[in-house]
């Protein structure tokens, strides 16, 4: 027997790919690596259910712990990768433990990105992991007053929902763009949530950066903005978007930019390194550029891709993205690449909660689409776009209806 395959990550991608060994067959040794010190969980409930203590620390576990026993997976938990020896085919942990691999996974995921490098006051979060959601459960139950959020993006937004609806608080969203979402969605859809969230109550400041903050005895009593009044503030919850764990892999002298650069396998220019999820870039057939997705359905189709190359089964990747946010009330879902749009479509009741945003090429075929409330349209444009088939702008304009079934 080998020395088999060691995965270093273990939220989504990281056990979706232990998994997938073990279901294609994998013999070999699996050691699976994560810096937390619970079981691997669904990350996407933090700012949701689990925030507002609808579901349990155990509900929102990937797997049972019976499940790393009876598949064999050597699960380490509360472990860091410090260094790779990619001439030994070896790793070494933060507890100077040392481990041999025949395969290698990176599946480091990513961090927020802070306002500033160094200690945070007390009043200041941000969420990526179980132990950032217990601090800030804490601390709307210990505090009253506004909680600002800083940053307009997905989590961002699911979090000032939960606060407000949940908790009670006030709420003011602080976002630098022009837009909400404007990395992640339409203009038509980031301006359809915006009006949700003023609706529900919630004080939005667009087009407004962060420059600091206003403290006293190490906490933040306001955050100072660029051509606005401060904000007073007994939370602060910082969501700047992610940056991704590439450092492992760069100091190994593996190619990285901005993400591990991987090919249509999930291999790094190291044949022996694999990167999947958060961490990894790669190129698509559909953009011009290479991309980063930042998303479970990526996470858990690179885990796939990767564990077929090492099990012997080599299948590319041609990723469809998709993404769902829970929010105001709505299930807000997307699948596609947006990058290509030159015309959209509304479609449906929208203004009333249940429609579309439909997102087409220059040759008129759908790139993208947007739902709200409307789960069985997108799933029918998830299975259209990953069988290749093309969706004309014309023939919608001319029926009132994409054709999805023939």
């Amino acid at each position: 027997m080998g020395k088999g395959t060691l995965i270093i990550g273990a939220s989504h991608a990281g056990v979706q790919c232990a998994s997938a060994l073990r279901d294609a067959g994998y013999a070999e040794r699996i050691i699976l690596v994560g810096e937390d010190d619970a079981l691997p969980y669904h990350r996407p409930p933090l700012s949701k259910s689990f925030i507002c203590a609808k579901v349990s620390e155990e509900d929102i576990e990937l797997k049972s712990h019976a499940f790393y026993t009876d598949e064999q997976i050597e699960l380490k938990r509360g472990l860091r990768a410090d260094s790779i020896c990619r001439e030994t085919r070896t790793v070494t942990l933060s507890n100077g433990e040392t481990l041999d691999y025949d395969n290698l996974v990176l599946a480091t995921g990513s961090r927020p990105r802070l306002w500033r490098q160094g200690e945070m006051p007390g009043n200041v979060h941000v969420l990526r992991t179980l132990a950032d959601a217990r601090h800030i459960i804490g601390a709307l139950k210990a505090t009253d007053g506004t909680v600002a959020i800083v940053g307009g993006g997905y989590v961002g937004l699911e979090l000032a929902a939960t606060v407000r609806t949940q908790f009670g608080r006030d709420v003011v969203i602080i976002e630098a763009s022009r837009r909400l979402l404007s990395r992640s969605a339409s203009p038509l859809l980031s301006d359809w949530v915006a009006r949700q969230h003023v609706q529900a109550g919630s004080r939005l400041l667009l087009n407004t950066p962060m420059v600091g903050f206003e403290t006293s005895n190490g906490v933040v009593d306001a955050v100072v903005l660029d051509g606005q009044p401060d904000v007073k503030a007994g939370v602060v919850i910082l969501g700047l978007g992610i940056v991704p764990n590439e450092e492992l892999a760069s100091q190994a002298g593996i190619r990285c930019a901005d993400g591990i650069m991987v090919d249509e396998f999930c291999r790094t220019d190291d044949p022996c390194v694999y990167a999947i999820g958060d961490c990894a870039r790669f190129s698509v057939a559909q953009v011009d550029h290479t991309v980063r997705l930042e998303c479970v359905q990526n996470a858990h189709d690179q885990a796939r891709v990767a564990a077929a190359a090492i099990a012997g089964n080599p299948t590319p990747y041609r990723p469809v993205p998709w993404f769902w946010s829970d929010q105001m009330g709505a299930k807000l879902q997307t699948v596609g690449f947006l990058d290509n749009t030159v015309s959209s479509i509304t479609h449906g009741d929208i203004e009333n909660g249940k429609g579309a945003f439909f997102h087409f090429d220059s040759e008129k075929n759908l790139c993208a689409a947007e739902t709200v409330n409307n789960p069985a349209i997108h799933m029918q444009i998830r299975r259209a776009l990953a069988a290749g088939k093309k969706l004309d702008q014309q023939r919608f304009e001319h029926e009132g209806k994409l054709d999805l079934k023939s």
